[in-house]
């Protein structure tokens, strides 16, 4: 029996892709499933090369000319960020024939060199992708991939997502390993994989000096998921200068280890300046980090609502990047402290997103959504209200209460 595979929403896109660029690159953190897809996708049409192994790595950096000359096209090239000199003379091949579509299909885990170097060689050639861990909804087996804006989907898979099993899924995390291997040990696994990160990932980046501080540092943002991120204070408390925290959450978000949601506000250039939300992009990571080990601990643990909040953000922020889109979203704050903790543009219409943990909606819950309403005007499409339940229900005002599941 080969492995197993569970379909990815952003298999069509990649598809569609290859028929129209030269080449696509896959990016994602490590173990989220590039591999994986690029195969089951290409395997009958592409052959593989591993970039990750010394001897192959040594070739492809020392003589990229020949690399290329004995691995043509069409061929999937996995870890390419271990020999980005390669691209360069990527693009030299792709030149001398622009009309192929889809020869070189890449996967890459560091962004924030390996985008640097794509955007240099390979600008107008290649479409870049965003593959994360599983989505819930990928990891329940289900069809279809409708935002929770954009109507219920009934789909008989998400009543995996019920109440009863909210907790051990977001313990678990989104890795398809995990997902997959119900039998593995989550937290044994989450720290076998930070482990890993640390010393290759953060290494090569070469912006890290103490791992051990590093990972103190990466523990204290796991503690502050889903709450506004100081690095002045994390750096005071780790006796870091505040540069090198900067640097080192710049390390993060190149890895996809974490992500930052801007306030929200009318002029762009506001946006950009005020402070910002952290959350980590996996919930399994999270529990791991703050040392949660049962879906009972981390369901009454002060982190369960900071939980709730990075799962729904991450959901929505892996359903538009497999739809190819960047995600575009931020939180809304006043001045005297009302807080809704989402907005998302879509199609050119802004979504407004409260997060519950609650299973039971009520209209209490909506009253920063109204408040919302009267100050963004017909600039607010749907106003919604995530709860742990399994009920679709009006509020009042224009807000619905929707399940968790149908995020």
């Amino acid at each position: 029996m080969g492995p197993v595979y569970l379909p990815r929403l952003l298999e069509p896109l990649l598809l569609r892709a290859a028929s129209d660029f030269p080449a696509v690159l896959v990016t994602g953190p490590r173990q989220s499933g590039k591999t994986t897809l690029l195969k089951h996708a290409f395997s009958a049409t592409h052959r593989y090369v591993s970039l990750e192994p010394a001897d192959v790595r040594f070739a492809a950096r020392n003589d990229p000319r020949g690399f290329l000359a004995l691995n043509p096209p069409p061929v999937i090239f996995d870890e390419v960020q271990a020999a980005p000199e390669l691209l360069t003379y990527l693009k030299d091949a792709i030149d001398a024939n622009r009309g192929a579509k889809g020869q070189y299909l890449l996967s890459g885990s560091q962004n924030l060199l390996l985008m640097r170097t794509v955007t240099e060689t390979l600008a107008g050639l290649a479409a870049v992708l965003t593959l994360p861990p599983l989505s819930l909804r990928e990891a329940a087996g289900a069809a279809g991939g409708s935002l929770p804006w954009e109507g219920p989907e009934r789909h008989e898979a998400l009543r995996s997502l019920s109440l009863d099993r909210v907790w051990p899924t977001l313990l678990r995390g989104g890795y398809p390993e995990l997902t997959i291997e119900l039998g593995r040990d989550a937290n044994l696994w989450h720290a076998s994989y930070l482990r890993t990160y640390l010393e290759r990932d953060v290494r090569d980046l070469r912006q890290v000096g103490d791992l051990s501080t590093f990972q103190a540092f990466l523990r204290l943002l796991a503690a502050r998921s889903g709450q506004l991120l100081n690095l002045s204070e994390l750096a005071r408390d780790l006796g870091l200068a505040t540069n090198t925290a900067k640097a080192w959450m710049s390390v993060l978000e190149a890895t996809h280890q974490v992500f930052l949601l801007r306030p929200y506000a009318a002029n762009l250039s506001k946006r950009l300046v005020k402070t910002p939300k952290v959350f980590l992009s996996d919930t399994g990571t999270l529990c791991h980090l703050v040392g949660l080990t049962s879906p009972e601990h981390a369901a009454h643990s002060p982190m369960s609502g900071a939980i709730v909040e990075t799962a729904v953000v991450s959901e929505i922020s892996k359903r538009l990047w497999a739809r190819g889109l960047e995600p575009r979203m931020w939180f809304w704050r006043t001045t005297a402290g009302t807080e809704v903790d989402l907005l998302v543009e879509a199609e050119g219409r802004l979504h407004a997103i409260e997060i519950k943990q609650s299973a039971t909606p009520n209209p209490r819950m909506a009253r920063h959504l109204v408040a919302l309403g009267k100050d963004l005007g017909d600039r607010l499409d749907r106003r919604l209200v995530v709860h742990l339940g399994d009920v679709r229900l009006p509020l009042g005002d224009g807000v619905i209460a929707v399940p968790f599941a149908e995020v």
